[in-house]
């Protein structure tokens, strides 16, 4: 138990900074619009971030380099860039949106933005560059115990645990599919699992120095992460619920200031602490976006870039993380900032990386040179494709309902399910008849002690990658995908900043 204390902290951090201030928002429009009948959708993702992040903790503790820096070094600079190069975007948005958060916080306390918003920039670089791990580790820490305000704001909301329970684990949706109910479906599943996780997690499990030997409570770690993200959701959910049933909000979302505002119609103390959540959550969030960023940085120019050294051992390192902040607190402060535009960027560019993220996670896990005997098991490989290809099909439905708000989404997803279930029957086809063709070498046999003494040798030495023939066609079909989806993206944008 007490290793299990000492080794807890990247997992609980990235969760806990997944429910930010664009978290926040999602969950509360689930439940002011939909009541609790989309919590199951929450039940659903546990594995996904399990699964997604545990073969993150693997890569960091075994080979102790970067998420960046790996792809670059074994698929090389252009798919690193290709990889990475969106991510630096998405992150920085995603930072705006932070802030966004903190602006609304802010506003419904009674404070200036003009105020609020450049002491969180300057408590963000002052936490991040004091030059000590546990420092930093620490202040998330308290940043984490402030968020369980969410505890008595729920109870005071009068949860119906019955309720709850019944729609945790029987899927339906109030007054029916809709498409508006299928978008906010995707936009849950893209604001819970988040590229920027994986860059985060893999960094900080090296900064932390957890070698292979913690494997085991490091994914602990992830585990209680999980549970900690999906209960945070479901309360915000329960308190959204609260804050519109019976009332004209009920079905009106605007955003989350309006939750708080709807809950100070019921006590003021409810809108209070409401506010206060978001403020927090809106921190925790900028902090592990914005060191994810930094982390990637120092990765892809190979630059050192850790929590351990100090400022001017680090220089560019902190720098990329202060100008980032800074530069988001800016713009959110600037008068007729298209914030709202800013907001849905994120979320359809969210929804458009995450499958090519998740590609090269599952690429690395099963790549020998890199893993050795901790590469994916076949289970895993099996069930890492299902959810790849489920993330795939909820990213081609978002980019299509940003692009096209008329398009039918029911449908859209109903035709998407069934291209997908087509592929990966074929697919899985096709590999029982390659491997009964070229059956596989045994892998070799290897003690426990053994594998947890087998660390990732220097990169320069490892074999060059050789992709097959599928797998390259099948990543120059993604690739081809994002870069039409991103093309149409700009496009879509343009048009609504002259609108």
């Amino acid at each position: 138990m007490l290793t299990l204390l000492a080794i807890v902290g990247p997992g609980i951090i990235v969760m806990v900074g997944d429910n930010d201030a664009g978290g926040i928002a999602t969950y509360a429009q689930a439940g002011q619009n939909y009541g609790y009948s989309l919590l199951w959708v929450l039940l659903l993702l546990v594995p996904v971030l399990i699964v997604n992040q545990e073969m993150v903790v693997r890569l960091g503790a075994v080979t102790g380099v970067g998420h960046a820096r790996l792809i670059i070094e074994r698929f090389g600079r252009f798919w690193g860039w290709f990889s990475v190069g969106d991510l630096f975007l998405l992150n920085f948005l995603t930072l705006v949106t932070e802030f966004i958060g903190i602006s609304l916080a802010a506003g419904y306390l009674g404070v200036s933005d003009y105020v609020v918003v450049p002491i969180a920039a300057v408590v963000l670089i002052a936490v991040t560059a004091s030059g000590s791990f546990r420092r930093w580790e620490r202040a998330m820490f308290a940043f984490i115990a402030a968020s369980l305000l969410l505890i008595p704001l729920t109870l005071m909301s009068h949860p119906r645990w019955a309720h709850a329970a019944h729609h945790f684990v029987v899927p339906s949706v109030q007054g029916g599919i809709s498409s508006e109910a299928v978008l906010l479906i995707i936009a849950i599943v893209g604001t819970t699992v988040a590229p920027w996780q994986l860059f985060f997690q893999q960094s900080n499990v090296i900064d932390k120095r957890i070698t292979p030997r913690f494997i085991g409570y490091e994914r602990a770690d992830t585990v209680i992460g999980s549970l900690v993200v999906v209960l945070g959701a479901a309360a915000l959910i329960m308190v959204a619920d609260f804050a519109a049933r019976g009332t004209s909000a009920h079905r009106h979302f605007t955003d989350a200031a309006g939750v708080a505002e709807a809950l100070a119609r019921q006590d003021d103390i409810l809108g209070t602490l409401f506010a206060i959540v978001l403020l927090d959550a809106s921190i925790i969030g900028a902090a592990a976006v914005t060191l994810a960023t930094s982390y990637a940085f120092g990765d892809v120019f190979n630059l050192r870039h850790s929590l351990h050294r100090g400022f001017r051992e680090a220089k560019p390192f902190y720098t990329s993380y202060s100008l980032l902040v800074l530069v988001a607190a800016a713009i959110v402060l600037i008068p007729g900032a298209p914030l709202g535009l800013i907001t849905e960027a994120v979320q359809a560019l969210a929804g458009l990386l995450l499958p090519s993220a998740s590609v090269f996670l599952l690429l690395l896990c099963n790549d020998p040179e890199v893993l050795g005997p901790w590469v994916n098991r076949r289970w895993l490989n099996v069930l890492a494709t299902v959810i790849i290809s489920v993330l795939l099909m909820l990213s081609g439905t978002l980019m299509a309902t940003t692009l096209f708000p008329s398009i039918n989404v029911a449908q859209l997803t109903i035709w998407l399910a069934i291209a997908l279930i087509t592929a990966l029957t074929g697919t899985a086809i096709a590999l029982r008849v390659t491997r009964r063709r070229t059956p596989a070498p045994p892998a070799p046999v290897m003690s426990h002690a053994e594998k947890l003494a087998w660390r990732m040798p220097p990169l320069a030495l490892l074999k060059p990658v050789r992709w097959s023939t599928g797998t390259r066609l099948g990543m120059t079909a993604l690739r081809g995908y994002l870069i039409l989806s991103a093309l149409l993206l700009l496009i879509k944008a343009i048009q609504l900043g002259s609108a």
